[in-house]
């Protein structure tokens, strides 16, 4: 079969069962006569979004703009992490219990300490993302720095290069579909770490809009927050899914 018309099946049975799904909400809070503040219908939430949709977008680019800060940040240090921890016995020694035992720390409970250390802006926001994202990445590429075969590993020392020409040309491409792995997780993790501060303290982002609809009994705009965020999260773990596909072609099958 066709691996276009395969995914395109793929997508419209996942669109028919969203659909199916609204449909189904729809017609038991109408039936049911369900109270808006306790649960709205899809179509209040749809006016919602359509009377004020540039400004649920800006907020929207807003907390787009904190999960990519932490994300990236995250995948650059946590890559790092990964290579030091694999290259360095006694470093993974010394450290690894300290990353383990800062990963259990609840964020929200440190959430305020950055609020503290870096002030109400978006640097806070962008640290709490980090925080929460950057274990799953060092897990992955550990796992994939040291998943390379014996066989590769034995050719790369008969051809005697540097050490970091063996990471950056044998190990690291071999590592490559574990860390775009971790990458996806990471990437769903960031978004609720800008979350997450957003609730702390802001002004601006699709936390701030929950939270101040909350306080309100809004439960319309809640909702289409909530929809905000989950349109978000969709596209974000989908552009990495589709980078994975076209970085890592050998893995389709």
């Amino acid at each position: 079969m066709n691996p276009w018309i395969a995914k395109g099946r793929q997508w419209l049975v996942g669109a028919v069962t969203m659909l199916v799904f609204l449909v189904v909400w729809e017609a038991v809070v109408r039936l049911l006569h369900v109270r808006p503040i306790t649960l709205p219908p899809p179509s209040a939430v749809v006016d919602e979004l359509s009377s004020e949709w540039g400004w649920y977008l800006g907020h929207t680019a807003y907390t787009l703009l904190t999960t990519l800060g932490g994300f990236v940040l995250s995948v650059v240090i946590g890559v790092l992490l990964a290579m030091m921890l694999v290259g360095s016995r006694w470093f993974e020694h010394a450290v690894y219990p300290l990353i383990v035992a800062l990963n259990s720390v609840p964020k929200v409970a440190v959430a305020p300490l950055f609020v503290i250390w870096l002030g109400t802006g978006s640097e806070p926001k962008i640290a709490i993302a980090f925080l929460i994202a950057v274990f799953a990445v060092i897990v992955d590429a550990v796992h994939g720095l040291r998943s390379v075969p014996q066989d590769v590993l034995d050719l790369g020392r008969v051809l005697k290069g540097s050490t970091l020409d063996f990471f950056l040309k044998v190990r690291l491409p071999c590592a490559l579909p574990s860390i775009l792995t971790g990458m996806k997780v990471a990437i769903s993790l960031a978004l609720v770490g800008a979350i997450v501060g957003e609730f702390v303290a802001s002004q601006r982002g699709l936390g701030y809009v929950i939270l101040s609809a909350q306080g309100t009994f809004d439960t319309t705009r809640v909702f289409a927050a909530v929809f905000m965020l989950a349109l978000l999260g969709i596209l974000l773990y989908g552009s990495l899914a589709w980078a994975e596909r076209r970085l890592t072609p050998w893995r389709r099958a």
